[in-house]
């Protein structure tokens, strides 16, 4: 008896330290390290989409990879943490949707706002707005359900849904946990190279191997190109032109 109870126990335990190591696995395989990974976790959530843009940036001092797709009439853009593959951003809208009825009569907001509240059960809604787009009537609806916000648009006249989009705003990370120096520090080194400069661009970006912020910045008729070491705040690369 004594000898089946020393099995059962050391067979619990085995089992115990497979799952952990399984989970440990798992957790690890979820991480974001490169762009192929991005594009299969995006592809998966997509299927049969072609990809037609990748990217990095740098969200309240969190990486993230951008994902651009497109399949059949829809444009999709998805948008992950890299720390731990989560999605923070989901959302398509419709290519060149058809200008046709636009001459009737609206459909009614609270008809609106039903059909929103069955495409997003249980969201609260928070703004609803009639606007034209590219000559297109439409409602414009923002929900919150969560920690996630909603934007829907629907054409005014039918009823159809255009634009669907939610996303998860990413919490703030210091630059002492992520290691990197913060956009904000990279642009204030960058124009301590052109004080009277104005800077209309920031991207995080990987040279080489190497992380740094791209900044842009314009000052009359000269166009500034800087790149700034992500870690050390070392300027690595300082270019001005003149605008063509």
């Amino acid at each position: 008896m004594k000898k089946m109870m020393k099995r059962i126990i050391v067979a619990a335990l085995l089992l115990s330290v497979i799952t952990v190591t399984q989970g440990a696995v798992t957790a690890e395989a979820k991480k974001i390290g490169s762009f192929s990974a991005a594009k299969k976790m995006a592809l998966k959530k997509v299927p049969s989409a072609t990809v037609t843009e990748l990217d990095t940036d740098m969200e309240n001092g969190v990486l993230v990879y951008e994902v651009e797709l497109l399949k059949k009439n829809k444009e999709y853009k998805l948008k992950y943490r890299a720390s731990d593959g989560k999605l923070l951003e989901y959302g398509w809208e419709t290519m060149n949707p058809a200008v046709t009825g636009q001459n009737k009569k609206d459909l009614s907001r609270s008809a609106i706002t039903k059909k929103a509240k069955k495409q997003v059960r249980g969201a609260a809604v928070r703004s609803i707005k009639l606007k034209q787009d590219d000559g297109l009537s439409q409602y414009k609806i923002k929900l919150t359900k969560g920690s996630k916000k909603y934007e829907l648009a629907y054409n005014s006249k039918t009823g159809k849904l255009l634009d669907y989009e939610w996303e998860i705003t990413v919490r703030k990370s210091s630059a002492s946990k992520t290691g990197y120096i913060g956009a904000e520090k990279a642009k204030s080194i960058a124009l301590s190279k052109a004080p009277n400069a104005t800077v209309v661009k920031v991207e995080f970006d990987k040279d080489d191997g190497v992380a740094v912020y791209e900044i842009d910045m314009v000052e009359g008729i000269y166009e500034y190109e800087v790149e700034v070491n992500a870690k050390t705040g070392k300027i690595i690369k300082f270019e001005k032109e003149i605008d063509d």
